[in-house]
Formats: structure tokens, C-alpha cells, sequence
């Protein structure tokens, strides 16, 4: 399975010609669906949700399919069969990829803020992408999609998380709120706490850029 980071927390899937996207928000660039068979949202935050770029993408490719949680579904409904509301626990097939979907709300931003549905996507038992939320999925984790930047975050929680999850890999996303400096602090408090870019440790990919998980 080929990875690549759209930016912030919107990554791509190929496998066997075949694509997926998971979260292509307001800050994944306007093509981050080109070429994509199926589509993930684990919430509706517009950071993970660009509706006007989703729209269109599904209007221009009758065969495209979106799967997410129930209140992002209800924004789609017009296109039908094609938008798939799932849950926790649910088991599907994107795109020939096999996905099986946990949690049910993003992490608290502040008691007087609505706490949203968010969903985690666990991806052909190699990679999982939590939304915004510290889901452990109840299954082995290769790879998985570290959220470092975030209203809702510590780095001390992400830290935990990550370990919590015990992956033998944590890529970076939720960086766009980040600059250089912050990027950098991160990876060194990171490279202390869960180790380098080997077994059990931390890296993170430039936007545009690839890596085979």
C-alpha cells in the first residue's frame, strides 16, 4: 500500500490501481480527490471536510462513494446509494480496501463547544486513521495516522496515545496549525519519547510525499 500525505490530516491510499482518501479538508488542496475510487470522513470539522470539494468530486465521478458517520452522510444525501453512513464496529469494503470503523466522538475542545460524532478508519489491518479523537482500535496497528497539533491536544496525550496504540510506526498529521519551529519542537520531543523513524517511533511526511506502509 502506497501512502501519501495531502496535508494536514488528509492522506491517500493506493493499492493495486485502486484509491481511497481519507479526510480531505479546506486545507488538503483543491485536487485531493482526483483520481480517488472511494472517500473516508471521520468528521465534520471543515479541516477534515471541504463539502464544496467532496461535491464536486462526486458529482463529476458517478462511480465514486463517500463513507462516513451519520450527520456528514445526512450532507450528502442526494447522491444516494453512493454516501454510506457507518458507525462503530462496522465492517466494509472501499475500493477493494478492507475498512473497519471505531470510536463515535471527537476529543472535548472545551465543555461549552458541541462534542461532534468523530469515526476512526482502520485500513487492510495496516494502517489507522483516528479523526480527532485517542481511539485504540481493538486490532494490531502498523501505522498509524498521529494527529501532534490540535484545540483539543497535549502533547503529553499524544505522546500516551501513541504509545497506548503501540504501532511500529507514527506518521505526523493535524500539523497545518503548526510553522517550522513548532514542527521541529515536536519532532524532538517525539524522537525522545516514542524513538526515530524505526520500530515503535515517530516520522512525518511533507505534503506531496510518499512512503509503502
Amino acid at each position: 500500500m502506497r501512502m501519501t500525505k495531502l496535508g494536514h490530516s488528509c492522506v491517500r491510499l493506493e493499492r493495486d490501481g485502486q484509491a481511497i482518501v481519507l479526510d480531505p479538508g479546506v486545507w488538503s488542496g483543491t485536487d485531493s480527490l482526483a483520481g480517488a475510487n472511494g472517500i473516508l470522513i471521520t468528521h465534520e470539522h471543515a479541516d477534515h471536510l471541504d463539502t464544496g470539494v467532496v461535491r464536486a468530486a462526486l458529482e463529476r465521478d458517478a462511480g465514486l462513494e463517500l463513507w462516513t458517520n451519520a450527520p456528514v452522510a445526512a450532507q450528502f444525501a442526494d447522491f444516494g446509494s453512493r454516501v454510506h453512513a457507518v458507525g462503530h464496529g462496522d465492517v466494509f469494503t472501499a475500493a477493494g480496501f478492507d475498512v473497519h470503523v471505531y470510536g463515535h466522538d471527537h476529543a472535548p475542545i472545551h465543555p461549552d463547544l458541541p462534542q461532534v460524532p468523530n469515526v476512526g478508519f482502520a485500513i487492510d489491518g495496516k494502517l489507522f486513521h483516528p479523526g480527532d479523537a485517542f481511539t485504540i482500535p481493538a486490532e494490531p496497528v502498523e501505522t498509524l495516522l498521529l494527529p501532534i497539533s490540535a484545540p483539543w491536544l497535549k502533547t503529553s496525550e499524544m505522546i500516551d496515545y501513541a504509545r497506548a496504540v503501540q504501532p511500529r510506526i507514527s506518521y505526523a498529521v493535524h500539523d497545518e496549525l503548526l510553522n517550522a519551529n513548532g514542527i521541529n519542537l515536536i519532532a524532538q520531543l517525539a524522537g525522545m519519547l516514542l524513538g526515530g523513524s524505526g520500530e515503535g517511533g515517530y516520522a512525518r511526511l511533507e505534503p506531496g510525499a510518499s512512503v509503502e506502509i
